[in-house]
């Protein structure tokens, strides 16, 4: 995410700076036709908030958060952020914008520093 966040115009750096999505596993199941949640699990799945664009606070480089879950944008219709979040998905999932691993004997794969702090909304 964060090659696709570098590969993005500046005027739509701009535009996606300050949004918040809402994630949620409810909306990503429902579009794929799962729609046979109880109401204790739905209660459970409630969506939850993210900032679309985040920084690391290691870095400072910034990478976009997107996922199936993210269905709306805090302040947006929802035919809208649906339409802008596909489209940023599909822009995001390029192939010049994916990461490629060839594994090799002696490869790790590391987990993320889970005493960093979290982006708080």
């Amino acid at each position: 995410m964060l090659a696709a966040y570098d590969a993005l115009d500046d005027e739509t750096k701009t535009e996606i700076e300050d949004l918040v999505c809402e994630h949620s596993l409810i909306y990503s199941r429902e579009a794929i036709g799962f729609f046979d949640l109880t109401s204790e699990e739905r209660d459970h799945f409630r969506p939850v908030r993210h900032r679309l664009v985040r920084v690391d606070p290691r870095t400072g480089r910034k990478s976009l958060f997107l996922s199936a879950h993210a269905g709306a944008i805090v302040g947006w219709s929802i035919p809208e952020a649906r339409v802008f979040l596909r489209d940023l998905t599909e822009h995001a999932t390029q192939l010049r914008c994916v990461y490629r691993h060839v594994w090799r004997v002696g490869d790790l794969v590391g987990q993320p520093d889970n005493h960093a702090p979290r982006p708080q909304i």
